[in-house]
Formats: C-alpha cells, structure tokens, sequence
C-alpha cells in the first residue's frame, strides 16, 4: 500500500464518532487529522494464513462444493492475464471498491444477500413459474415461510436444503396468492462440480451459484474465508471459464463474464482491523469473481446484525488499480465442469 493509502486508513479508524449516512444505508467516517489509536478487534479475532488442509467452505453439514471446485481454489500463483489492464480500465481504475452488505436495513430491505438454511423434508415445496423457463430448473424448490429476500432489484431467495445439500436459487423472487415466481431459477448440487449447461443462466446473469460468493460473518469469526467473493461490474461483454452466460456480445477492453481477479499480492493489509484483513486476505489469495452486472466494484454479502458497517466502510479506500485480472484457464480440467487442475 502507499503512503497516500495507509494515512486515509489511518484517519479512518480514528473517524467512526464523526459521520455522514451515505445513499446505500451504512456509515462513512468523516477523516480528521489526527493520529490514529492501536486497534483492538472485537471478540480478538485475528486474521490467518490460507487453509492448507482439504477443508472446505461449509454451511450447518454440507460442504459448499468440493475442494477442488474453482470458488476453494486459491490463484495467488497464477498469472497476471493479458487483458488486466483494459478491463480495470474499462470498469474503473480510481473507482472505490463497496462491500455491499451489512447490518441493519435501508429503505425496509437488509444489507445484502439473505439465504436460508431449511430441512427439506419440513417445508413446503413449490414449483415457481419463471418468465425465463428454458434457463430454469423447475424444481420443485423448498421454500420457507416469509424467506429472507434481496432487497433492491434482484430479489434474489436462496435456500439450502440440508438434507441433500442442495441450493436452490432464483432471481426476481416473488409470492402472490400461494404462488411463488421468479425470473430464472437454478438447483445446485453442493457435493458435484457441475456446471449449468452452456449458454444457460442461473439467478445470477453469469450462470454461477450466489451463494458460495458471499461474504458471511461466521467466516470473518472463524478468521478466515476460504473461497472466491462474488463482484459486480455494470458492463461487461461474453463469459468465459466458469460462467455460462452473457448479457453481451464479447468486445475487446471489457471484463466478461466469469473474469478473476485478485488484490495485488503488495497491497498492505496489516493497518486494517483484523476483521477486515480476513476480507482482504481472501480476496488476495482466492480473489473475486465477476458474476454479475450491477455497480461497478461491489462485492457480495449477507446481512448480519454483527457487522460494523463503520468498519466495512474502510474497504472503500480499495480501488481498481489495487487489483488485477489473472489467467485462470490453466486451471480447467474440461470446460465443463467446475473441478480445477
């Protein structure tokens, strides 16, 4: 990190009685010009190196995915790809990152992805209709009493199913006179490395699960995320490897679908709370996946009431030219299939 970076942070810290609600619903530091105190992290979690066991990724008992699924695959070591540059330029270079999620609500929706953990068995199952059926799995799907669903445009509903380890996905979820409908819908199971078949979307434009990409706070208490982030970016253009589906014609200069990157493996982390350190330290080691068109640099979570939004704020010092694309076709064992080399 430079200097320039580590004052703001700096500041930052210090700044969290002095503040301004901004348009997403969470709390931005106003800096002073003052020096900053020793952080303390709450409850003394600490940040930690990468997992070199073959644990993976794990919601109540099911796994999410293999270990050798590309969302548990760290790419630190693989190389920068030939297309970094334009496509950092294309999104935003001096662009700040958003964690995109928190505690709290705004506007009467929660900060971030909600997702559900169910017994199958116990609740009722439906079979949504979906304005893009041909795209769609037609279930039927578990679906709770009053789930949690995304706030804003999406209004994604995602549910595990505990009992087979499935996830099930849909985008523009909504329920009326007891049906649910949605715009797509996706069913995952989370012991295989399948893919959606080619060209085919999910809930989420890529064709990618949702779920496995977002930022949970269990994690940041363990002190340690072991897996890819979901981003988005508002143009992109084509997929590639993993993703199965684009909302534009491939055009040299702008990120597809599918595109890694990762943050600079010389950015500073140790001035972060140690919270925040999990965050960065997976995005430097697992990186982040774009999944999705939307704000550009957002990066996907689920609500908790423990998140210090406060804190989540000192992440949007991050920008674009503190990350960069990697190649990751080496990884690909058959186009197919979601199993990395």
């Amino acid at each position: 990190m430079d200097l320039k970076k580590f004052s703001v942070i700096s500041v930052l810290l210090l700044s969290s009685l002095a503040c301004n609600l901004t348009s997403s619903g969470v709390v931005t530091p106003t800096p002073e010009n003052t020096e900053p105190e020793p952080t303390t992290a709450p409850n003394e979690i600490t940040a930690t190196k990468p997992a070199t066991s073959s644990d993976v990724p794990a919601i109540a008992n099911c796994p999410i995915f293999p270990a050798d699924n590309y969302w548990n695959t760290p790419i630190d070591s693989l190389p920068v790809h030939p297309q970094s540059d334009a496509w950092i330029d294309s999104i935003g270079r001096d662009v700040e990152f958003h964690m995109d999620f928190g505690s709290g609500e705004y506007e009467g929706g929660l900060l971030g992805i909600p997702y559900e953990i169910v017994s199958g068995s116990t609740v009722a199952k439906y079979d949504p209709e979906f304005y893009y059926p041909e795209e769609s799995d037609p279930g039927p799907y578990p679906i709770p009493d009053n789930p949690g669903i995304e706030a804003g445009g999406d209004h994604h509903v995602l549910v595990v199913d505990t009992d087979t380890c499935t996830l099930y996905e849909i985008f523009d979820a909504s329920f009326d006179n007891g049906q649910w409908f949605g715009g797509s819908g996706a069913i995952f199971d989370l012991s295989s490395n399948g893919l959606r078949p080619d060209t085919w979307t999910s809930a989420d434009a890529a064709g990618l699960p949702i779920l496995p990409g977002l930022v949970r706070y269990d994690e940041i208490a363990a002190g340690e995320i072991r897996h890819a982030l979901r981003f988005t970016v508002e143009e992109t253009a084509g997929y590639i490897w993993p993703a199965r589906h684009q909302t534009a014609d491939p055009q040299d200069g702008i990120p597809p679908m599918g595109a890694w990157f990762r943050l600079k493996a010389d950015f500073d982390i140790s001035g972060f709370p140690a919270e925040m350190q999990v965050i960065l330290q997976a995005m430097k080691t697992y990186g982040i996946i774009l999944a999705d068109n939307g704000s550009n640099w957002y990066v996907s979570g689920a609500p908790d009431e423990r998140w210090d939004n406060d804190m989540l704020h000192l992440l949007d010092v991050l920008t674009g030219n503190d990350f960069e694309a990697v190649d990751a076709s080496a990884l690909i064992v058959d186009k197919d299939s979601g199993e990395v080399k």
